[in-house]
């Protein structure tokens, strides 16, 4: 059954997130990207202009299935801690562990350095992330469950752990072992309820 039109685009996107986390952005062309998603590379073009706007359109799929993820795992959690923890889990599976994520994201960062569209992109998706785990923390704060006096301060510090921990993965791949996720996540869950701060 062929896929509408307006299908396509997020199929598109979709492809090209796969394939920049498999290879990079150097490595992925648009024939690449219209090959995986079975269209030709004119029909590719009617959707996207350009290969900068399929990368924004990449990066627009990653942020609504990280979110999508987020909300569907704690869910199910009332315990602030556990909703903490549960989340804390998810972004080290994601952006640790899961190598194509924690790729795609590093290139992510790299191209927001030179690309002012890229990283306003990422800048507000990682604002999205900051004040997702600045209320969680709150909530904990508040069941009296952390000696954290300022949460957003806490959560910056854990943010800033967790990219340099993705960066050491790239050195140090054992890090981002299975083996590791649980030394990671309470590591990481150590700053936000005890971070002296």
């Amino acid at each position: 059954m062929p896929r509408t039109a307006p299908q396509m685009p997020a199929l598109l996107a979709e492809h090209a997130y796969a394939l920049f986390g498999q290879r990079g952005f150097d490595n992925v062309t648009v024939d690449d990207i219209a090959a995986r998603a079975g269209v030709t590379k004119g029909s590719f073009y009617s959707h996207y202009p350009s290969k900068h706007q399929i990368v924004l359109a990449a990066c627009q799929h990653y942020y609504r299935t990280y979110q999508q993820h987020v909300y569907r795992e704690i869910a199910s959690w009332s315990d602030p801690v556990d909703r903490l923890r549960c989340l804390l889990e998810m972004s080290v599976r994601r952006c640790v562990i899961d190598r194509p994520a924690r790729v795609f994201t590093t290139e992510i960062f790299a191209l927001s350095l030179k690309d002012p569209q890229i990283r306003a992109s990422w800048l507000q998706f990682y604002d999205s992330v900051r004040e997702l785990y600045v209320g969680l923390l709150e909530a904990v704060r508040a069941a009296g469950r952390t000696t954290a006096r300022n949460p957003r301060a806490a959560v910056d510090l854990m943010l800033a752990a967790l990219e340099g921990v993705k960066i050491r993965a790239v050195y140090e791949p054992h890090i981002a072992s299975d083996s590791e996720q649980r030394v990671l996540v309470e590591g990481l869950l150590a700053i936000l309820l005890d971070p002296g701060t």
